[in-house]
C-alpha cells in the first residue's frame, strides 16, 4: 500500500495551495495566510499562465450544479473515494502504473471532497457538504466548447483536478495494455499447457508401444 503515499502527497499539496490562495488561520499551529482577493489574478508566465482565485460550487474545472446535485455530488465523491481505496487495497498484485494512476485519482477526489464537505463550515458560509471548491490555475488555451459553453481559456482548476485528470489518462493508456498483456500471457499459458499434454500423450503412447512389442517378443 506504499502507493497511498502518492495520495497523501496530492492531498497535502492540494490543501496547502488552497490555504495559501484562499487564506485563513490554523490556531493550534499558529499559522495564518492573508490569501488573495476573490477574482484577483497574478501573472506567472505573462498572460499565458496566471494564479487566479475563484471558487466553484460544482464539478471540476468550474462546471456548475444546483444545490441538490451538489449534495449528491459530495456523497458520491465520498463513496467513490471509499471504493477506490478498497480497490487499491484488494489489487496489490495489479501493475504499479495502474495503482499509481488510481492513487492520483483518489488523492484528487479527496482533495476536492474536503472543500465541498468542510469549507462551508470552516469559513462560515454554508452547511456541511455544501462548500465551494477553491480553484486558481489559470491557463490560456485554444478556444473550445464543452457542455454548451465556449471557453477562450482553459477552465480554472487546482492540484486535485490536475491529479484526477493525469490519473485518468494514465489509467486509459496503461490499463488497456495491462489487460492485453494479461490476455497474451493467458493464451501463452494455454498453449504451453496444451503442448505439455500432447507431449504426455505422446510419451504414454510410446511407452505403450514398447510394452506391446515386449509382449509380442515374449510370445515368440
Amino acid at each position: 500500500m506504499k502507493v497511498l503515499y502518492t495520495t497523501l502527497v496530492v492531498i497535502i499539496l492540494d490543501q496547502i495551495s488552497k490555504f495559501l490562495v484562499k487564506g485563513g488561520k490554523i490556531p493550534f499551529l499558529n499559522i495564518s495566510s492573508n490569501g488573495m482577493e476573490y477574482g484577483e489574478s497574478i501573472n506567472v508566465i505573462g498572460d499565458f499562465f496566471k494564479i487566479t482565485f475563484v471558487e466553484n460550487p460544482g464539478l471540476a474545472f468550474g462546471i456548475n450544479v444546483n444545490d441538490t446535485s451538489k449534495l449528491l455530488l459530495s456523497i458520491f465523491s465520498l463513496l467513490a473515494s471509499i471504493g477506490i481505496f478498497y480497490y487499491l487495497y484488494k489489487s496489490k498484485e495489479q501493475k504499479f502504473i495502474v495503482r499509481f494512476a488510481l492513487a492520483l485519482i483518489l488523492g484528487g477526489a479527496i482533495g476536492n471532497l474536503i472543500d465541498r464537505t468542510f469549507y462551508g463550515v470552516i469559513y462560515g458560509y454554508a452547511p456541511l457538504f455544501y462548500g465551494r471548491v477553491v480553484d486558481f490555475f489559470n491557463v490560456d488555451f485554444f478556444d473550445f466548447t464543452i457542455f454548451g459553453k465556449t471557453y477562450d481559456r482553459w477552465p480554472i482548476f487546482n492540484i486535485a483536478d490536475a491529479s484526477v485528470t493525469i490519473g485518468v489518462i494514465l489509467l486509459i493508456i496503461f490499463h488497456k495494455s495491462v489487460e492485453e498483456k494479461s490476455s497474451e500471457n493467458k493464451v501463452e499459458n494455454e498453449i504451453c499447457s496444451t503442448n505439455q499434454n500432447m507431449e504426455l500423450v505422446a510419451e504414454s503412447s510410446m511407452i505403450e508401444n514398447v510394452k506391446n512389442n515386449n509382449r509380442e517378443e515374449n510370445k515368440n
